[in-house]
């Protein structure tokens, strides 16, 4: 018999451990508790964090990562042995109740990561036999996967699955999933659309703020929040297909609070706006649902505990917790859904809720590690396209010689040539981006107009 949280309205939290300064594991299941959690999510199967997770009340997500796909998929004995190391021998004290198969797979695209999408059913039904020969009946397996999975999100009525993934994975996915009862796990980040598009999409329908709607011409439905359309979204894309009642779980979903100069609403007003209301609206009972599924409980997983610095890419990557590095919280946040919001104190004004309009350089961070620099200006004077010539002995911008200006001119000149292939102004946490113009004398620094 599953156990009724497995369905419950109570909130999970998404545990990443990717930064240098986090507490231990130890301390943070004790923070987890402190917070009331209902779930946690990790995204492995950390022996240690299973180990202190025995005896809680708290209910587990673990992950098969994605490299282990491929080798679960092709041998059932492989998949025993998973299913032994990481499932098994923590049960029933460790209360694991999710296995899930990969990250986002089907959001990478190479040739070989494509090979992992033909494995990811594969792999889940060998997970599936191997906890039906041990007669454990009370563990769901899922596989979380992004919203890019869809080519059409808008209207909601009008979602559908990438034609490319639609046949080959997703069908047999919602044929698993259909036949298991388990839930279709889904990564939903309204800050994303609303932030590539801030002058179309409202922020207020991104934040749950009861100020706009917007109606389905095809269905009549009055959407009040964008988190609403991008779930209904999926669920008219499963029906499409013919799997119009495969229940849905959001296995990440969370707002930034900080990021770069080009990220616009990344703050903690908006972090805490959303999370807050998330929750509301998620823990309310009788349930809300969605307006293509109303009265429906969607189990959540907030996304996440601690801000990750050892995340790359943009600024937002390492600003999605509720908690800084040192576990202090970043803004008060309730998961219980019990506290109303006029019992939380003033947040900090947002003051880039607007797109930045104007010219950014990318410079060498404060405090950056010289040799880093060093190791860093060679990379960005390696790629080619005379991005570093002005650097060459007597040209406009070699003096004054040193490692903290020529590093700055690089990574303004590589950020300027390559932002438009996806390069960021980070270098591995040693540089930011800037409003002031270094340029000196007669060396302009090639710069990024917003």
């Amino acid at each position: 018999m599953a156990d009724a949280l497995i369905i419950s309205s109570e909130i999970g939290i998404n545990y990443g451990r990717l930064g240098s300064n986090l507490p231990s594991a130890f301390q943070s299941i004790q923070i987890i508790q402190s917070m009331n959690v209902s779930r946690v999510k990790l995204y492995d199967a950390n022996p240690e964090i299973l180990k202190l997770l025995s005896g809680t009340k708290i209910h587990v997500a673990i992950m098969v990562p994605n490299h282990a796909i491929i080798s679960i998929a092709s041998n059932q004995s492989i998949a025993n042995k998973w299913v032994q190391d990481n499932v098994l021998q923590y049960l029933p004290d460790t209360k694991i109740r999710f296995i899930l198969v990969g990250n986002e797979v089907l959001s990478y695209v190479s040739e070989q990561e494509k090979i992992i999408w033909h494995n990811l059913v594969p792999a889940m039904r060998r997970i599936k036999n191997s906890l039906k020969a041990k007669k454990i009946q009370n563990i769901k397996i899922g596989a979380p996967l992004a919203m890019d999975i869809l080519e059409i999100t808008l209207p909601p009525s009008k979602g559908s699955f990438r034609c490319d993934i639609s046949s080959t994975v997703i069908v047999p996915l919602l044929k698993f999933l259909n036949g298991t009862k388990s839930f279709f796990f889904i990564d939903v980040y309204p800050y994303f659309p609303w932030s590539a598009n801030p002058s179309i999409t409202s922020l207020d329908m991104a934040l749950f703020k009861p100020n706009q709607n917007y109606t389905d011409p095809y269905t009549g439905f009055v959407y009040t929040n964008l988190l609403d359309q991008m779930l209904d979204s999926v669920i008219f894309a499963m029906t499409k297909l013919g799997f119009p009642d495969v229940r849905l779980s959001i296995s990440e979903t969370g707002w930034p609070n900080a990021g770069d100069i080009d990220q616009p609403g990344a703050n903690i007003y908006n972090a805490a706006t959303y999370n807050r209301n998330v929750v509301k609206r998620m823990t309310a009972k009788p349930a809300i649902g969605t307006p293509a599924r109303p009265g429906e409980v969607i189990p959540t997983f907030i996304f996440s505990l601690y801000d990750e610095n050892q995340k790359g890419g943009p600024g937002t990557e390492r600003h999605w917790g509720l908690l800084n590095g040192n576990g202090a919280p970043i803004y008060d946040i309730d998961l219980t859904g019990n506290r109303l919001e006029t019992e939380y104190g003033p947040l900090p004004n947002p003051n880039n809720n607007k797109p930045y309009k104007g010219k950014l350089w990318c410079v060498a961070a404060r405090g950056a590690d010289l040799m880093d620099l060093a190791r860093a200006l060679r990379y960005a004077c390696s790629q080619g396209n005379g991005t570093c010539d002005a650097l060459g002995i007597g040209k406009e911008c070699y003096e004054p010689v040193s490692v903290l200006w020529h590093a700055s001119y690089a990574f303004s000149s590589y950020w300027a040539q390559f932002r438009s292939q996806g390069a960021d102004c980070y270098f591995n946490g040693l540089a930011e981006q800037t409003t002031t113009n270094p340029s000196h004398g007669s060396c302009t620094f090639p710069s990024v107009t917003i």
